[in-house]
């Protein structure tokens, strides 16, 4: 069953910086080639650094990164000069290290969303520990699975831009409302050959609601999927706001915006 077209490209060669937008990329089970495979390490703690706790890494998102020729990543500063870890660990206030490969047992800080609704991002509150990548590949920085997919009838529900949400996907679609709720546990077709699973809705956590390079802080971005789309995304876990959801590689392939997505009728267990 077609259900929409893949409309954007996007991948974050570094967690919590901004990425760049591709015309066409290689899909394997590590996700995008080049996505997420490199980040700051806060020296202090040992923990992966994330905008998801704002009060102290909101800053990260102010640079963006993109895939260098050689191999490697260039990081770009708001001025638009070129930035190191010195240059990031003296704005941010904290020594940090650009680290290649996710370390076993590499955990983020999440503040509690509501709380950073509440009281703001400056302010502390409770937060969790959540370890990295447990749907994934070893290697990469995911924060679960490899793959984050979203469609425009999400982005039109809540009134917002996808670079909020981070997504590596953003796929065109009919219907209102968070249509892809209905894709989990169902298999995706994109493109000649990739084939993902779809896992989980994608809870939400500080970060659509803060600055991204020049978007301003956008709070509806959080609040609107806190009231209207409150999942569980696995079992065990409460019910939190969600948009967009996590997919697997079954099989890879190389894709483009304009590809074809349909949906297996078939529900995974």
């Amino acid at each position: 069953m077609l259900i929409g077209r893949v409309e954007r490209l996007c991948r974050y060669p570094v967690k919590s910086l901004l990425g760049e937008e591709l015309s066409a990329v290689e899909v394997d089970e590590r996700g995008l080639a080049g996505d997420r495979g490199r980040a700051l390490l806060d020296v202090e703690t040992g923990r992966v650094a994330s905008a998801k706790n704002p009060r102290l890494w909101a800053g990260l998102l102010r640079y963006s990164a993109a895939a260098a020729a050689d191999g490697g990543v260039a990081i770009t500063g708001p001025d638009g000069c070129e930035a190191d870890e010195a240059e990031l660990s003296e704005a941010l206030g904290r020594e940090l290290a650009l680290i290649t490969g996710r370390p076993p047992g590499a955990t983020v800080e999440r503040a509690v969303p509501e709380e950073v609704l509440a009281h703001g991002i400056a302010a502390e509150v409770p937060i969790t520990v959540n370890e990295l990548g447990r749907a994934a590949p070893e290697g990469g920085f995911f924060d679960f699975a490899p793959l984050h997919l979203i469609t425009s009838s999400t982005l039109d529900a809540v009134g917002t831009e996808a670079e909020r949400y981070r997504p590596n996907l953003v796929i065109r679609t009919e219907g209102e409302g968070f249509v892809e709720n209905a894709w989990v546990g169902r298999e995706l077709a994109i493109g000649p050959t990739l084939r993902l699973r779809v896992v989980a809705p994608t809870p939400r956590c500080a970060v659509p609601t803060l600055r991204h390079g020049p978007l301003p802080r956008h709070i509806e971005a959080l609040r609107i999927p806190a009231e209207r789309n409150r999942l569980v995304p696995l079992e065990g876990m409460p019910e939190l706001p969600c948009a967009g959801v996590y997919a697997q590689v079954l099989t890879p392939g190389r894709i483009e915006p304009g590809d074809r997505v349909r949906l297996s009728g078939v529900r995974m267990n």
